[in-house]
C-alpha cells in the first residue's frame, strides 16, 4: 500500500502542489486545512484539492481541521498510521506579522507543538517543514548558503519559522537520545518564494487592481527595488518530494535552501510579466514595509548535492505560466472555471 503523508495546510498555494507530487510520486496524501489561505469549494472541500482530483481522477482524503483544534488532531492521528508529516500550515505574511504580531506567534508556534506533540505521541518521526528565508534576516552574504547564521528576523513571521526550526532540532536531539536507532528524522526547508508579489502583478494585469504597490524603491539594488529568489511553484514542490524521500537515508535533521540562485527585482519582474502577458503594468511606489530587506536568495547547491533537486524552470516559464493560469482563472478559484 501507498505511504500515508499527512499534508498540513494542503489547501493552499505551495501545499496543493506538494499533493500533486506526491500523488504522482506514489504517495497518499491526506489533507488537513482550515481554509485561511485556501478558497473553499464545492463539498466544503479546498478549490484546489477538487480541481486536482478532476484532473488527476483521484479521490484526495480531506479533513476541515485546525492545528490549535489539538483534539482534532489527535483523533486524526488514531484513525491513520503516517509515515510522515509535510507541515505547510500557518500564517504567512510579513507585513501582517508586523502589525500583528501576538497573532502570529499564537497561531504558528502553538499549532506546530501541538503537531510535534502529536506526532510524539503517535511514533511519526519523519518531517518536512517548510521554513522561510526570513529566518536569515538581513543577509550577511550573498547568495545565503545552509551557513549562513539564522535567527537575526526582521519580522515576528521570520521569528517564528526559526522557533519553529529550532524547536524541532531540539525535539530532534531528545528522540535521538530517547529512541535511538528510531531518532526523529526531519528535513527543515528554507524557501525564497514571493507568490503573493506574483499574484498581485497578474491581478493587475488581468484588470482586478488598478495598480502594483512597490514597496520601497531606494534600497542598495540594482534599481532601487528588493530583490528575491522567484522559483516556480513546480520546481518548489518537487524539492519538497525530494526532502521526504531523504528521510528515508536516516538522515537526521538537514536543512536546504531551495531557491534558483539568482536574485530577481520588483522592476525586473514587472518587465517579465509584461513581456509574458502583453499588458503594461502600472504600477505605484509605496513606502518601505517594516521588516523587509533588500536582497534575499539562495544558494541551491547542497539541495542538489544530497537531494539530486534543482530548479528546472527559468524567470520567462514562471510567468508564462502564471498568467496562463490567471487568463483562464480571471477571479481566482472563485469562478470555478478550469485550472489548467
Amino acid at each position: 500500500m501507498a505511504q500515508k503523508v499527512l499534508v498540513t495546510g494542503g489547501g493552499g498555494y505551495i501545499g496543493s502542489h506538494c499533493v500533486v507530487e506526491l500523488i504522482e510520486a506514489g504517495f497518499c496524501p491526506v489533507v488537513i486545512d482550515n481554509f485561511s489561505n485556501a478558497v473553499r469549494g464545492e463539498g466544503d472541500v479546498p478549490e484546489s484539492l477538487r480541481r486536482i482530483e478532476k484532473i488527476l481522477d483521484t479521490s484526495i482524503e480531506f479533513h476541515e481541521l485546525d492545528l490549535l483544534d489539538r483534539p482534532g488532531l489527535e483523533k486524526l492521528f488514531k484513525q491513520h498510521s503516517f509515515s510522515a508529516v509535510m507541515h505547510f500550515a500557518g500564517l504567512k505574511a510579513v507585513g501582517e506579522s508586523v502589525e500583528q504580531p501576538l497573532r502570529y506567534y499564537q497561531v504558528n508556534l502553538t499549532a506546530t507543538m501541538n503537531l510535534l506533540e502529536v506526532m510524539q505521541t503517535h511514533g511519526v518521526r519523519n518531517l518536512v517543514f517548510s521554513s522561510s528565508a526570513t529566518v536569515y534576516g538581513d543577509p550577511q552574504r550573498l547568495p545565503i548558503d545552509e551557513q549562513h547564521p539564522v535567527g537575526g528576523c526582521t519580522n515576528p513571521y521570520g521569528k517564528t519559522k526559526y522557533f519553529i526550526e529550532e524547536m524541532i532540532m531540539d525535539q530532534c536531539k531528545a528522540e535521538k537520545v530517547l529512541y535511538l536507532p528510531q531518532a526523529l528524522y526531519s528535513s527543515t526547508h528554507t524557501l525564497t518564494i514571493c507568490a503573493v508579489a506574483l499574484s498581485s502583478l497578474t491581478q493587475v494585469a488581468i484588470g482586478r487592481r488598478k495598480h502594483l504597490n512597490v514597496f520601497g524603491n531606494d534600497y542598495d539594488t540594482i534599481d532601487g527595488t528588493g530583490v528575491r529568489d522567484y522559483i516556480h511553484v513546480v520546481d518548489l514542490a518537487k524539492g519538497h518530494i525530494a526532502a521526504l524521500k531523504k528521510l528515508k537515508d536516516n538522515c537526521g535533521c538537514k536543512v536546504y535552501n531551495l531557491g534558483t540562485g539568482t536574485g530577481y527585482s520588483v522592476l525586473q519582474m514587472v518587465k517579465a510579466m509584461e513581456k509574458a502577458s502583453g499588458i503594461e503594468i502600472m504600477y505605484l511606489i509605496a513606502p518601505r514595509r517594516g521588516g523587509d530587506v533588500a536582497s534575499c536568495y539562495a544558494d541551491p547547491r547542497l539541495a542538489e548535492k544530497e537531494l539530486g533537486w534543482k530548479a528546472d524552470f527559468n524567470l520567462e516559464r514562471m510567468c508564462k505560466d502564471l498568467w496562463r493560469w490567471q487568463s483562464k482563472n480571471p477571479t481566482g478559484f472563485t469562478n470555478n472555471g478550469p485550472s489548467s
